[in-house]
C-alpha cells in the first residue's frame, strides 16, 4: 500500500510539474472570448391605466420588494424651484385615511421598509406583511393628506437646510455647476434657493402632485418571493383603478459648452479649500456605439483610486484626498466632470494638472494594460451585481425607457471586451473636452484668483446664483488702520466707558445642526474666558482659560491647551483688544474693503506680537466690528474660524453685538453656528472660580 500511495505522489508531482513548465509566466495570458450573460428576463404585465409591472420571482428569502417610479424626465420648476422636493416630502406625511404617526406605527409594526418621493415610492417587508405595506405605500401615493401644519414644518426643515449650507463650498459647487453648465432656466441647471422655497404654497404643492403623480409613465417592479400572479393580482387591486394626468417628457433645448475654455469663479470667503469642477455638456444615448468605449474611457480617467487623475493629484502630488470623473447618459444632455477638493494654495497647480491629464488621454492612446484593468473592474463588477435580482428588473426598465435591443444586457461583457485602444481615444476626443471645456472654482476668491489668471483663460466672476458679478470699484479707503479702531471705540462706548468694564457675562442660545442648545460665557479682565454649552441641562462642552492655562473638554473628554493656544490667550491685553493695539506691539494694516452683510466694510489685518495673522473688518458706515477671521493650525490641520457680529444694541454705556454667526471651516468638512445672545450682564456675576 505503501509503494503505491509513493508512486501516485509522484506522478502527482511530475503531472504537476509538467504543467507549470509549459506555462510561460512572462507573458499575460490572451483573453478568451467574452460570454454572453444569461439573464432571465422578468414577466411583464400592462395594467389599463398604463402601469407597466415586471416581476422578478425569487423565493429564496421570505422577503418581497416593491419599486414604483414615475419616468416624468427632466422638470423645469422655474421661480418654485423644489416645489417637487417639498411635494414628495408630503407623501410621507399620512393619507386621508391615518395620521402620519398611525402610518409610521402601522408600518414599524410590521417591520417593514416605506419610503415615498416625488418620482414614486418602495416598499419592502416579509412576505407575510407585504400586502398590507405594500397597500400602505400604494395609499400614500392616492390619498396624501397635504396639511398645512406638515407642509410648515417641511418648508421650514428646506429653509434650514439651505441656510445651513449657505458658506459651504461644496453645496454651493453642488448647485452652481449645473447652472452655469445649462443655464439657470433649464431643468439641469435650476437649483433650490431660500427665495424659490419662500414662494412656494400648499396649493402649488397639490398642483405639482396632480400633475406628477400619476399611473402615466410609471413603472412597478416587484422583486422576492412572489409569484407573477400574485403580483399582477396585488398590482391591479390596489393600483388599477387609480387615474391621472396623462404624462409626456418635456423637450429641452441642447445647451452649447464655451466657444473657448474658461476659468469661473464663485467666491466663498471663508473657505480653506476650493471646489474644483472641470466639466462640458454630452449627449450619449445607451443605444450610442460610444457607450461602451466612454464607460472604460472614464474609468482610466478618473474612475477609482488606481485612476489617472486620482494618482496624479494625490499620489504624485498631495493636492487632495481624491480626484474623480464621471459622465452622464441617457435620453437627455448630461455632463462629464473631473472633480477634485483642494487646498487653497495649490488650487492653480491642480486646474492645470487636472487640464494635462485630459488632454493627455485625448492626444496619446492608452496603455494595453490600462485597459484591461478597466475591462477588468466592468467585468467584476458587473458580474457581482447580477447576484441581485433587483438588477433584473432594472435591466428590463432600462431597456424599454432607453429603446435598448432586447440582449443589451446578455452581450454587455461582449461589448465592454471588444472596446480597442483606438476606440478610447476616439471617444475622448468626441466628449472629454479640453479646448471648450468649462472649469468651475468654488473657493475663496482672493487667495485663488491671481494663481488662476496665469494659467491663460479667460477668468470669470459669478456669485452663489451662479449670476455674472461685475467687477466694481471697492468703496475708497480713507482712513488709516489707527483711525478706523479710534472710530470703533468710539461707537463702542468710548474708552473711558471700556476701561470701567472689569467682566461680561452672556446667556443665550446656539443653534447647530438643527438643535437649540444654551450658551453661557464669562470673561474677566484681562484674559480670563469661559465658554459652556449645555443641552437639557448637561454641560456637552466646556472651555475655559484662567491667565496661565486652559483646557476644553467635550462628553467627558478633557484636553489640555496645547503651548500655542496658551500664547494667543496670554497676548490678549483686556476685554477689548483694540483699545491695547497701539501699545502692545501689534501691527495693523488697511487691506481694503469688502462686502459684510451686504455693507462696505474696512478690511484691517492684523498680526499680533507673537506673528499671529487675524483680519477684522469694521462697518465703513457705523464704524462697528461686523466680522473677524483667522486661520488656525490645530493637531497639524488648518482651521478657518469666522464670525460675523449683528444685532448691534446698548448695554449700559457700550454697544454689543446680540447675534453671532460663527463659521467653522477645515478640509474634512464645515460647521456652521448661530448664538443669540438673550442677555448681557456688565461687571456682576463673575468669579475666579469660573475659570477653574
Amino acid at each position: 500500500m505503501k509503494q503505491i500511495i509513493i508512486a501516485a505522489t509522484g506522478l502527482l508531482f511530475t503531472t504537476v510539474t509538467m504543467a507549470q513548465s509549459a506555462v510561460d509566466r512572462s507573458v499575460r495570458p490572451k483573453p478568451g472570448p467574452a460570454p454572453a450573460i444569461a439573464i432571465k428576463d422578468p414577466v411583464i404585465y400592462k395594467l389599463a391605466n398604463g402601469i407597466t409591472v415586471l416581476v422578478v420571482e425569487n423565493h429564496k428569502l421570505p422577503k418581497v420588494t416593491a419599486t414604483y417610479s414615475i419616468d416624468a424626465g427632466p422638470v423645469t420648476e422655474g421661480s418654485k424651484a423644489g416645489t417637487l422636493d417639498l411635494m414628495g416630502g408630503m407623501l410621507a406625511e399620512g393619507t386621508t385615511k391615518m395620521s402620519k404617526a398611525e402610518f409610521d406605527e402601522a408600518v414599524d409594526q410590521m417591520g417593514a421598509d416605506v419610503s415615498l418621493g416625488s418620482s414614486g415610492g418602495s416598499v419592502g417587508a416579509l412576505t407575510r406583511y407585504f400586502d398590507k405595506a405594500f397597500t400602505l405605500m400604494t395609499d400614500a401615493l392616492k390619498s396624501p393628506a397635504f396639511k398645512q401644519e406638515s407642509f410648515d414644518k417641511i418648508k421650514t426643515q428646506t429653509l434650514t437646510g439651505i441656510k445651513s449650507n449657505e458658506k459651504s463650498a461644496k453645496a454651493i459647487s453642488a448647485n452652481v455647476v449645473g447652472a452655469l453648465s445649462f443655464g439657470a432656466d433649464h431643468p439641469a441647471g435650476e437649483f433650490t434657493t431660500e427665495t424659490s422655497v419662500n414662494s412656494i404654497t400648499l396649493d402649488d404643492i397639490k398642483k405639482a402632485y396632480a400633475k406628477y403623480i400619476t399611473p402615466s409613465r410609471g413603472y412597478l417592479t416587484f422583486v422576492g418571493d412572489i409569484t407573477p400572479a400574485q403580483a399582477k393580482a396585488l398590482a391591479e387591486k390596489t393600483l388599477g383603478n387609480w387615474k391621472g394626468t396623462a404624462l409626456s417628457l418635456e423637450q429641452l433645448k441642447t445647451v452649447k459648452n464655451p466657444a473657448k475654455t474658461e476659468i469661473d469663479i464663485v467666491d466663498v470667503p471663508n473657505a480653506v479649500q476650493s471646489e474644483i469642477t472641470v466639466t462640458n455638456l454630452v449627449l450619449l444615448p445607451m443605444s450610442s456605439p460610444d457607450y461602451f468605449p466612454v464607460l472604460l474611457t472614464n474609468q482610466i480617467l478618473g474612475g477609482g483610486a488606481d485612476a489617472r487623475l486620482f494618482l496624479n493629484l494625490r499620489e504624485k502630488h498631495g493636492f487632495t484626498y481624491g480626484s474623480y470623473s464621471n459622465i452622464g447618459s441617457g435620453r437627455f444632455q448630461s455632463r462629464f466632470s473631473a472633480t477634485a477638493s483642494v487646498r487653497n494654495d495649490k488650487v492653480d497647480s491642480a486646474v492645470a494638472e487636472i487640464l494635462t491629464e485630459l488632454n493627455r488621454i485625448r492626444t496619446e492612446k492608452v496603455s494595453a494594460t490600462e485597459l484591461a484593468n478597466a475591462k477588468g473592474i466592468y467585468n467584476g463588477s458587473f458580474a457581482l451585481g447580477l447576484e441581485n435580482p433587483a438588477r433584473t428588473a432594472s435591466f428590463a426598465s432600462n431597456i424599454i425607457i432607453n429603446d435598448l435591443p432586447k440582449d443589451f444586457y446578455r452581450t454587455y461583457l461582449q461589448k465592454i471586451n471588444a472596446v480597442t485602444v483606438e476606440d478610447v481615444q476616439r471617444v475622448a476626443q468626441k466628449y472629454f473636452s479640453y479646448n471648450d471645456t468649462r472649469v468651475v472654482v468654488v473657493g475663496k476668491a482672493e487667495a485663488v484668483k491671481p494663481g488662476l489668471a496665469k494659467l491663460g483663460y479667460d477668468v470669470k466672476m459669478y456669485d452663489k446664483n451662479a449670476k455674472p458679478v461685475e467687477a466694481k470699484a471697492n468703496a475708497a479707503v480713507n482712513m488709516t488702520a489707527d483711525q478706523i479702531i479710534d472710530k470703533y471705540i468710539t461707537v463702542s462706548g468710548g474708552a473711558d466707558e471700556l476701561k470701567k468694564i472689569n467682566s461680561i457675562s452672556s446667556t443665550g442660545t446656539l443653534a447647530v445642526q438643527g438643535m437649540q442648545l444654551d450658551a453661557t460665557s464669562k470673561r474677566m479682565a484681562p484674559n480670563k474666558e469661559l465658554m459652556e454649552v449645555s443641552m437639557n441641562g448637561q454641560v456637552a462642552m466646556r472651555t475655559a482659560f484662567d491667565g496661565e492655562k486652559g483646557y476644553q473638554s467635550q462628553m467627558g473628554n478633557k484636553m489640555d491647551f496645547d503651548a500655542d493656544q496658551l500664547a494667543k490667550k496670554k497676548e490678549i491685553k483686556g476685554l477689548f483688544p483694540q483699545m491695547y493695539y497701539k501699545t502692545a506691539g501689534y501691527k495693523l494694516e488697511v487691506t481694503g474693503t469688502d462686502k459684510v452683510g451686504g455693507a462696505d466694510a474696512y478690511k484691517v489685518k492684523i498680526v499680533s506680537p507673537s506673528g499671529a495673522e487675524a483680519v477684522e473688518y469694521y462697518d465703513v458706515a457705523t464704524g462697528n466690528l461686523v466680522k473677524e477671521e483667522a486661520v488656525e493650525k490645530q493637531g497639524g490641520m488648518e482651521i478657518q474660524r469666522s464670525v460675523e457680529y449683528a444685532n448691534f444694541k446698548k448695554v449700559g454705556n457700550v454697544l454689543l453685538p446680540f447675534t453671532f454667526n460663527i463659521s467653522v471651516q477645515a478640509a474634512q468638512g464645515s460647521q456652521d453656528l448661530v448664538m443669540e445672545i438673550s442677555e448681557y450682564k456688565i461687571n456682576e456675576g463673575v468669579t475666579d472660580a469660573d475659570f477653574k
